[in-house]
């Protein structure tokens, strides 16, 4: 794609730029956006998590040191690059700020790029950087999502962008040959430690401060700075835990957010705030598709335990609880069940109870005990990982829960499905069309009237 004529200055993005040694966030970026216009599938999965779609005769720009014609506000830095996408007669533009490193977007920057953005009629801005954002649409930075510009900005992690290479790669989603070969290289780009990409790796400062309140036995305060703090760092490991476990598993596992919370992060964090202040728990769930449930994964920070779980409905063809548990325990194949419990939901106001998995693996009649005449309509597999003092830690946390995690999935997780209710059979006595024609059924209805 030429370069448009409302550009005074821009180049298309090269894949082997002319910089210099020390501009590393400009050669990545531009290798990055050269690959986005390059390599079809790529650039359509990446835009498509920003909701544009890309047909198969539509065109991708992308270009690098940009200045429009008429520009109006001044800043010092301008826009990394600018991404065209063409469909027929229309355009989608979007400016593409990019930090690497622990290099971290700042807002006022951002709001600079927004108002170029409102000035030359462009469609949004993108951030990319080494911060995590739940989906594209929920900025990590606060201020950035409480503006009041009309601007979207989205915001991609350099993770996610390498993850959507690993899986297009992984599943042999690139049709062309040269293009595959292109896409693997970018790949070989970011992972070495050159590119300035990397994972989440540690919580903030903040951490030990709350995890000293709460073990003491306090109460958050309402408006807790440290208590904001911790749980954006959360939202951002439970991101990048998305992304290990997509490019573990090669499909895309994203977190399982109620409606409300999807596009109003201030609710989200309202109400996840509250349950924090509650009880002293971090908590996730992670939809992996085709698995048998949601994976739940729960910080609790008194017991300084990561609990790692998925919950299924108990068979209801199996008519006693131990049957009922024997399915489960049936699906179990680890053998490294010293921290694997299940808990199991009772009808009504019951109690729940809880079983270590090797202790009703040698006697699945002990999950009876004191529920006579009840079933067992749920169980809770899942397992506690006590960490002790590491728990406090800012990078030994997300170390242990990010072994832990997958090990739970690939141990447990991944071997369990899901209970469905059997389809309808054809009872014995009505195997045929005549055993149900008129006749039968008024020869049915007048025994039943003798009887």
């Amino acid at each position: 794609m030429e370069r448009p004529d409302y550009l005074v200055q821009g180049e298309a993005a090269r894949l082997f730029p002319v910089l210099a040694t020390t501009s590393k966030e400009g050669r990545t970026t531009s290798i990055v956006l050269a690959c986005v216009s390059k390599i079809e599938e790529f650039g359509a999965d990446l835009l498509t998590t920003i909701g544009q779609r890309v047909g198969k005769r539509a065109q991708i720009g992308s270009f690098t040191e940009i200045v429009f014609k008429s520009e109006k506000a001044k800043v010092n830095d301008r826009p990394d690059g600018l991404i065209v996408l063409r469909s027929g007669t229309k355009e989608w533009r979007a400016l593409v700020e990019a930090k690497v490193g622990n290099a971290e977007l700042g807002f006022e920057q951002v709001e600079k790029y927004r108002e170029i953005a409102k000035e030359q009629g462009i469609d949004c801005v993108i951030t990319i950087s080494n911060q995590f954002a739940t989906t594209p649409i929920n900025h990590p930075i606060e201020e950035v999502r409480k503006s009041r510009s009309k601007i979207p900005v989205y915001h991609w992690s350099w993770m996610s962008i390498l993850t959507i290479i690993d899986l297009l790669l992984n599943r042999d989603g690139v049709a062309d040959e040269d293009q595959k070969l292109l896409l693997n290289e970018l790949r070989r780009f970011l992972t070495h430690e050159s590119a300035g990409v990397k994972g989440f790796d540690r919580m903030p400062p903040e951490w030990g401060e709350i995890n000293r309140l709460v073990s003491a036995g306090g109460k958050i305060p309402v408006k807790s700075h440290e208590a904001g703090a911790v749980l954006d760092a959360w939202h951002q490991e439970t991101r990048d835990l998305s992304l290990i476990l997509s490019r573990q598993a090669e499909t895309l596992v994203t977190e399982k957010l109620p409606r409300k919370h999807r596009n109003a992060t201030s609710e989200r964090r309202k109400d996840e705030l509250s349950i924090l202040r509650d009880t002293g728990q971090l908590r996730s769930a992670l939809d992996i598709p085709d698995a048998a449930a949601p994976l739940e994964v729960v910080a609790d920070i008194a017991r300084r335990t990561i609990d790692i779980g998925m919950t299924l409905r108990a068979p209801e063809d199996k008519v006693s609880s131990k049957a009922r548990v024997n399915w489960l325990l049936r699906q179990i194949k680890s053998e490294k069940l010293g921290e694997v419990f299940v808990r199991l939901s009772w009808p009504g106001r019951s109690e729940a109870t809880q079983f270590p998995v090797a202790d009703l693996l040698a006697d699945p009649s002990i999950c009876e005990k004191d529920k006579a005449g009840l079933q067992v309509v749920k169980f809770h597999i899942f397992m506690a990982k006590r960490l002790g003092g590491k728990f406090t830690q800012q990078t030994n946390f997300i170390k242990e829960l990010e072994d832990a995690v997958p090990l739970f999935y690939r141990e447990i997780g991944q071997n369990l499905a899901a209970w469905r209710k059997p389809a309808p059979r054809i009872k014995s006595d009505r195997s045929s069309s005549a055993d149900v024609s008129v006749s039968a059924l008024q020869d049915e209805a007048e025994e039943g009237m003798e009887e």
